[in-house]
């Protein structure tokens, strides 16, 4: 599917988010069984968590960048609550550590109970789209590497945030990013670094503060650099 982007719109892209369903190699470890049969699902239906499955990950690669389906749900909070989606200027796609994109129509009101997002994100998982049936999803799950993600997009590059970036306001990203046409990416992960594939299409990698930051609270700070430079705010 190609994205229909309007002008003036800001494309957030959330890249390698710690969100997946339970991996096969850990589906029959004992606290992945007792939380999937304590909800009554199958193992391999529900999201992989690290505060549940602990123990479980213990031996799993890229460990520090999987299993925190949280990091998603607050960013999402913040991007479709705020005054940018509300204004019709903000699009947002959530690319996974697992090379699957959650394409989110702006007008979606994503659960405040994190529980409720949990099962909202597992149904999406299981069927490809929320609601299952529906011609025009709310989400929908698709396949996709970050290179093919661009293509979709239709960019050949993103706007980078990273700690070691050069260090300049969220005001100066967003303006960059409109006036070029692309897309702002940001971490969706906890610990770790960006793999060289996504480094490798930025053609500018900046940084909003000196210091590590929450993934939300660099949605928060960018979007509200793009409402004060759109006037919104």
């Amino acid at each position: 599917m190609t994205i229909a982007r309007s002008r003036g719109e800001v494309v957030l892209v959330l890249a390698e988010s710690s969100l997946e369903t339970v991996p096969k190699e850990i589906a029959s470890h004992p606290s992945v069984r007792k939380w999937a049969a304590r909800r009554g699902k199958s193992p391999l239906e529900t999201l992989l968590d690290i505060s549940v499955h602990y123990h479980a990950m213990k031996n799993l690669p890229n460990r520090e960048k999987r299993g925190r389906p949280d990091i998603v749900h607050i960013s999402l909070l913040e991007a479709l609550s705020s005054p940018l989606n509300l204004e019709g200027r903000l699009r947002v796609v959530v690319h996974t550590i697992g090379d699957y994109v959650l394409f989110v129509d702006p007008k979606t009101r994503i659960p405040r109970n994190y529980m409720r997002f949990v099962g909202l994100i597992e149904q999406a998982f299981k069927y490809g789209r929320v609601p299952p049936d529906s011609e025009k999803p709310l989400i929908e799950v698709v396949a996709l590497s970050f290179p093919k993600l661009l293509q979709e997009l239709e960019v050949s590059g993103i706007v980078l945030l990273d700690e070691r970036g050069v260090g300049e306001r969220p005001e100066a990203v967003c303006s960059k990013a409109l006036e070029e046409g692309l897309p702002i990416v940001i971490g969706g992960f906890q610990h770790g670094d960006f793999s060289p594939v996504v480094k490798s299409y930025a053609k500018y990698t900046y940084s909003i503060y000196r210091k590590p930051l929450d993934t939300w609270t660099v949605v928060s700070r960018i979007l509200s650099g793009c409402e004060r430079l759109l006037e919104i705010l």
